[in-house]
């Protein structure tokens, strides 16, 4: 099993993220999943909390997602909380493709009856809550909480400086006790390079019988369990009808002609 895990960091600019995001990916992957994990390249991957900068880095994403099923991957995760282009590449892609945002939530619906989202920074929550009542769990998420990371590449000195994770993950856990506090289950790190720094912290639980959801695990867990469960049931993972329908093999020929080689696994007619 081949799986694609694309990050929206930038891994030059993120000190040690990278190396730490590829080395927990190895240790929980099962024994005969390959993992590649991809950052963005070609612009961004430091601010993708304002909306404009997200949809420059999603055009990446949605390129990635073609190359990846022309090199025979078997899954595309997209590791960050504003699942960019998610909606694109499940329409683009014949194989599974889940979102970091999409997972946790659902997967945190299993782990409690509720469950509340801690945003890195003010201008993320917006984009979350808009996620959530996408995916239909807004009867779900009990409330959300923010910390103050409103420069994101603050977070990357948590990776070398053990003081600055302390205080981190310290800022993180202030916020989740007050979630926790107003009825909160199950509590989600809004961003993905904050859920791998809380990993190498081996902080788990906010405290005693409140899980801290760890959603890049769960995405990679739930992408070989979206693999194993097309294969086991004739091959096909994500609807094709109305929402992640792509172009018929009737018009892509005229498609391609204005748009270039887009949607590789529509055969022409």
């Amino acid at each position: 099993m081949k799986i694609w895990y694309q990050s929206m960091s930038r891994a030059t600019a993120w000190g040690g993220y990278h190396a730490f995001l590829t080395a927990h990916l190895e240790k929980i992957k099962d024994p005969g999943t390959e993992i590649e994990v991809h950052g963005v390249t070609k612009l961004g991957g430091v601010a993708d909390q304002y909306r404009y900068l997200e949809y420059l880095g999603a055009i990446e994403v949605m390129e990635n997602v073609q190359t990846a099923m022309r090199r025979g991957f078997d899954a595309f995760l997209i590791g960050n909380i504003g699942d960019p282009g998610l909606r694109e590449c499940k329409e683009i892609a014949n194989f599974p493709v889940l979102g970091l945002c999409e997972t946790s939530c659902h997967m945190a619906s299993m782990m409690g009856a509720n469950f509340s989202f801690v945003a890195l920074n003010e201008k993320y929550l917006p984009t979350v809550v808009e996620n959530v009542r996408r995916y239909g769990l807004q009867s779900r998420l009990a409330g959300t909480g923010r910390m103050k990371l409103d420069r994101l590449l603050n977070m990357k000195e948590g990776y070398s400086d053990p003081a600055v994770a302390g205080q981190i993950c310290g800022e993180f856990l202030v916020a989740a006790n007050r979630l926790v506090d107003d009825g909160a289950e199950v509590v989600i790190a809004a961003g993905g390079v904050a859920m791998a720094l809380l990993e190498k912290q081996g902080v788990h639980e906010v405290r005693p019988g409140v899980p801290i959801l760890n959603g890049v695990t769960a995405l990679v867990k739930m992408g070989e369990m979206a693999v194993r469960t097309a294969k086991l049931t004739g091959g096909l993972f994500t609807s094709k009808r109305l929402q992640y329908a792509p172009p018929g093999g009737d018009q892509i020929e005229e498609i391609r002609k204005y748009y270039g080689d887009v949607y590789p696994s529509v055969v022409s007619k």
